[in-house]
């Protein structure tokens, strides 16, 4: 469910000036506060935006990425020194290591 801002019109109670809420994006908009029945209008909030990462970020950032190629066959786009660059399955040689990206 989306959760939305609201901001008190006058003075705010307990939950502050500006308070988010968890609302189905069917449900009609407040004009009353849910604690202290104040007016309050609904803000327009910023938006959080998942962009795809290139290969080379997705790297430096400790990922690796396989790209399946043919059956049992994937292509390390984001190998790193020394590391195959076609994993295919039975063959354990051809696995990334993980040990240079996993830490505690």
């Amino acid at each position: 469910m989306p959760i939305y801002d609201y901001e008190h019109l006058k003075e705010p109670c307990a939950l502050g000036k500006i308070f988010e809420l968890k609302q189905s994006i069917n449900e009609e908009s407040l004009t009353q506060c849910p604690q202290c029945d104040g007016p309050v209008r609904k803000r327009i909030s910023r938006i959080c935006l998942s962009l795809p990462k290139s290969n080379t970020e997705l790297k430096d950032l400790g990922f690796t990425k396989l790209v399946k190629r043919d059956d049992g066959v994937y292509e390390n786009v984001t190998r790193r020194e020394g590391e195959s660059r076609y994993m295919e399955a039975g063959k354990p040689e051809t696995l990334p290591d993980f040990a240079k990206t996993i830490r505690d």
